[in-house]
């Protein structure tokens, strides 16, 4: 585990809410967690962005991975400052972030595009999903603002993926889109598993609850599901990595037996 203390930098973000005291708690515990994901994803996308050097795979990128890895950092500091605007402090203890996978054994563009694949275009497009359903339910104000900022960055590191996915993947030979198709069932899955471990089944949320960003973990799932199977699955069939080209479900069932 590794302290992480963002008060200070949160403090000089911190908006001006109106928060029911019902909801203050678990808005609290919410915007906490979010600040630990966001800069978890940092790390992530660091670690996406040395992996391209050392591929020497798509080097003119890696500044851009880098400045994603800045923007989240910046997302953490954001969450944090909503931490503190309700009463929270913001800091946590930040849990060990584990490697991205090598995929040892393919070519590294394989390697590279696998990894893409499965942060930008699948994470990231999920995340874009779910912050634009809590910006629905959100009232105008510097909360909203706030979460705007956020999911404006998500949507371009979400339109990152697909693009380079896009340019690429129609040229690479037999064998490697075969390599990058068959890592689409083990992305999928952990997709799943992440997700599905970060949005608990519950239903409704606290009395003042969606004006600060709070939702029901049912109907987040029910969201999640559906941007695999109405987004995710087919850009992933117009790219041909998957073979049905109708039924998003399909593929869930068949890779997590949902």
């Amino acid at each position: 585990m590794i302290a992480l203390d963002l008060r200070d930098a949160a403090r000089a973000h911190r908006p001006a809410l109106e928060a029911d005291p019902r909801a203050r708690a678990s808005a609290i515990a919410t915007w906490r967690g979010r600040m630990i994901n966001e800069w978890s994803s940092s790390r992530v996308f660091g670690a996406l962005a040395a992996q391209m050097e050392r591929a020497g795979a798509f080097a003119a990128r890696v500044s851009e991975i880098e400045a994603f890895a800045e923007e989240e950092r910046t997302h953490g500091v954001l969450c944090g400052a909503v931490v503190e605007a309700l009463g929270g402090e913001a800091r946590a203890d930040l849990p060990d972030c584990p490697p991205i996978p090598e995929h040892t054994g393919v070519d590294p563009e394989v390697a590279v595009l696998r990894n893409v694949l499965s942060i930008c275009c699948l994470s990231e497009t999920v995340a874009v999903a779910l912050i634009a359903a809590e910006r629905l339910e959100m009232p105008e104000g510097a909360l909203r603002d706030l979460l705007t900022r956020i999911w404006s960055d998500e949507i371009g590191h979400a339109r990152f993926g697909w693009t380079l996915l896009g340019e690429v993947v129609p040229a690479l030979s037999p064998e490697r889109r075969a390599g990058l198709a068959a890592y689409v069932p083990t992305a999928l899955a952990h997709l799943v598993e992440h997700e599905l471990a970060h949005l608990p089944a519950t239903r409704g949320t606290p009395p003042g609850g969606e004006a600060l960003g709070l939702c029901a973990g049912e109907d987040a799932r029910a969201l999640f599901f559906d941007t695999v199977e109405q987004v995710i699955h087919p850009r992933l069939s117009e790219l041909g990595l998957v073979e049905d080209t109708s039924d998003g479900r399909r593929v869930l069932s068949d890779t997590t037996g949902r």
